[in-house]
């Protein structure tokens, strides 16, 4: 298949012989897990007809300003600029086409991924923004000082910002409330780093001071690195957070104040249906964006095909794309499709690695090593930990990983062995690259004594990212046809993702992240200590990882990295598939190109407040 790579940030892509015959019978047809959203009749559609995008690559937008980094020191924060927000008057309704919403929960202690995305992408805002150049740009937060020896933090927050129906101003007591709502909820992915940052778990190591309404101080017993405070503070992905109004659930408990939020963002909250649609308006005069649409529907729709027509029929202006549709969206009259690099890095977790003790000091309930990519004996030196190793070796070679980059993505990705390192890879270690050899694959599961194979789980972690689930299909495929049996297990990200942070799992998961914005940022599943889990835990690990943690010098960090991805690429102890880029499909009744509002999650489309009519 051609193969052809993205402009330097936004490319028009070429079509390809492929039409999907069905998408429009499938959609008109209808589906007991669809909801089909209704066109738009608003005046402030387009009134000329739209052109047919042309084929010449588009034109990037500007890049964002960066501060200047010093090794070792935190990077310059700019104050937040006092100008008024856009007077924009809203109108028409823009519908985006997702393959997963689930319940509309927007309270911390209640919300879990991946709504976590969506919630952080319309009704809510970070601390922080991350840009361009994967560094932290006011929101939330207009500045902050950090000591010279990285134990006191000072957050200035905006004095400008309020609530949504009518819950009065944002100060700091709602930014406490909220963050520990999300240690206290502990469905974050970073809830325990988070807790332990601003001294919510009770250890002692750190407290949070609210000097007034709008400054706060955080003191720790430990050097926090800047990139990791940043990680569970800004404003995209599976790790956002928001700011609630207090007041709203102590008057209607945070249960019901779940399921009708009062946050800061610039789309409120309206109505909604479990696995239908979530909708939202524009907030008028919003300090930062005055949205350009009047109403934001999330349609849940998991069939890309039904999400496909729905674009063809202009019932959607915008969906979650797969790669392989792009030449049907394409042929939409004046479709514009938008791409952009580092949209997210799919790999394997090899859960059950449970080594060692739980971070309570007892032993993990669900270790098994009667599985073959186990080890019954966590010495890295033993015969057993040998063959552990050279099973799970044999299970990644047997990935034809450019193959997926070339089919599933359409040659818009580049294959990637150790996951975490996007964005990064100047500064890998370029042995990490694991060869396509079926052949090698199963004389290694014959010498470890597994001729005849076994079997496993393997689950999708269906998070709303191009080809997740075919590529984990692809993988089970390669692992069939060198004798291990693969079941598949298809359930709802949400549903599978407490057993992964209690550590009950055991099986593999086919996951897709964002950006890191440090790769130790990615390590730190691995830790005991971690409220998510990538089902991989030793003591080891936790050494090298705590130890990479402490550092402020950025050598010594980069070194640290390296240190412990050796040892997770040594023992082969999870795997990367692939880096995929961001496709952005448009409608021809809005504009292509807008900004996102956070850089650190490419995989879907979001700055929905930016969108403008075309």
């Amino acid at each position: 298949m051609p193969k052809s790579r993205l402009g330097s940030h936004i490319s028009r892509f070429l079509p390809r012989a492929i039409v999907l015959l069905f998408v429009a019978l499938l959609f008109a047809c209808g589906s007991s897990a669809t909801s089909t959203p209704v066109t738009s009749t608003s005046s402030a559609a387009p009134t000329a007809a739209p052109q047919k995008a042309a084929k010449a690559p588009a034109k990037a937008p500007a890049a964002a300003a960066a501060a200047t980094a010093v090794p070792g020191r935190p990077t310059p924060l700019p104050q937040a600029a006092k100008a008024p927000a856009a007077k924009v008057k809203p109108a028409g309704i823009l519908n985006h086409g997702v393959a997963e919403t689930g319940i509309f929960q927007g309270h911390p202690t209640e919300v879990s991924s991946p709504r976590i995305q969506y919630m952080s992408s319309s009704v809510g805002e970070g601390l922080v923004t991350i840009g361009r150049d994967l560094q932290p740009n006011p929101m939330i937060a207009t500045s902050w000082e950090v000591s010279d020896d990285f134990l006191e933090w000072t957050w200035t927050i905006r004095d400008d910002v309020d609530f949504h129906k009518g819950y009065g101003h944002m100060t700091t007591e709602d930014v406490i409330y909220s963050l520990e709502g999300f240690y206290t909820g502990a469905k974050l992915a970073r809830a325990g780093i988070l807790g332990n940052y601003y001294g919510f778990d009770g250890k002692g190591d750190s407290s949070t001071t609210i000097i007034d309404d709008y400054t706060y101080v955080v003191k720790n017993s430990k050097p926090w690195v800047p990139a990791t405070v940043n990680e569970f503070s800004r404003n995209a992905a599976g790790v956002s957070v928001w700011i609630v109004s207090k007041k709203q659930s102590d008057e209607l408990g945070s249960d019901k104040a779940s399921i009708d939020i009062a946050s800061t963002g610039p789309w409120e909250v309206v109505d909604h249906v479990s696995g239908s649609y979530w909708k939202f308006k524009a907030v008028e005069d919003h300090w930062r964006q005055t949205p350009y649409f009047e109403e934001l529907n999330y349609w849940s729709i998991p069939e890309e095909s039904a999400r496909v027509a729905g674009f063809q029929t202009g019932n959607l202006d915008m969906f979650t794309m797969a790669f392989d549709s792009l030449p049907t969206v394409e042929a939409v009259e004046g479709a514009v499709v938008t791409g952009w690099p580092n949209g997210g890095q799919a790999g394997l977790n090899f859960y059950g690695q449970y080594y060692g003790k739980m971070k309570d000091g007892s032993d993990y309930p669900a270790y098994d090593c009667t599985q073959p990519w186990v080890s019954c004996d966590m010495d890295v030196d033993s015969e057993e930990w040998a063959k552990a190793v050279q099973v799970r070796k044999a299970m990644n070679i047997a990935i034809d990983r450019q193959t997926l980059v070339d089919e599933l993505l359409s040659g818009f990705g580049r294959v990637q062995s150790v996951r975490d390192w996007m964005g990064h890879d100047h500064r890998q270690n370029p042995d990490w690259n694991y060869e396509y050899n079926p052949e090698l694959a199963k004389q290694m599961l014959e010498d470890a004594g597994y001729g005849d194979g076994f079997e496993i789980t393997l689950t999708p972690a269906i998070r709303g990212a191009p080809a997740e689930v075919e590529s984990c299909h692809a993988v089970a495929n390669y692992w069939e046809n060198i004798g291990i049996s693969v079941k598949i297990q298809n359930l709802p990200y949400a549903t599978i993702r407490p057993e992964l942070i209690s550590r009950q799992y055991n099986g593999i998961t086919c996951l897709t992240v964002s950006s890191r914005l440090s790769p130790i940022i990615g390590a730190s599943n691995y830790t005991t200590d971690s409220t998510y889990s990538y089902g991989t835990h030793h003591p080891k690990l936790d050494e090298l990882i705590w130890h990479t943690q402490k550092q402020v010098a950025q050598a010594e960090i980069e070194a640290g990295e390296l240190e412990v991805y050796n040892f997770i690429w040594d023992n082969s102890m999870a795997a990367s598939l692939y880096v995929h880029d961001g496709l952005w499909p448009a409608g021809p009744r809005i504009d292509p190109i807008w900004e996102p509002t956070d850089f650190s999650d490419m995989k879907a489309p979001s700055g929905f407040e930016y969108v403008k009519h075309r």
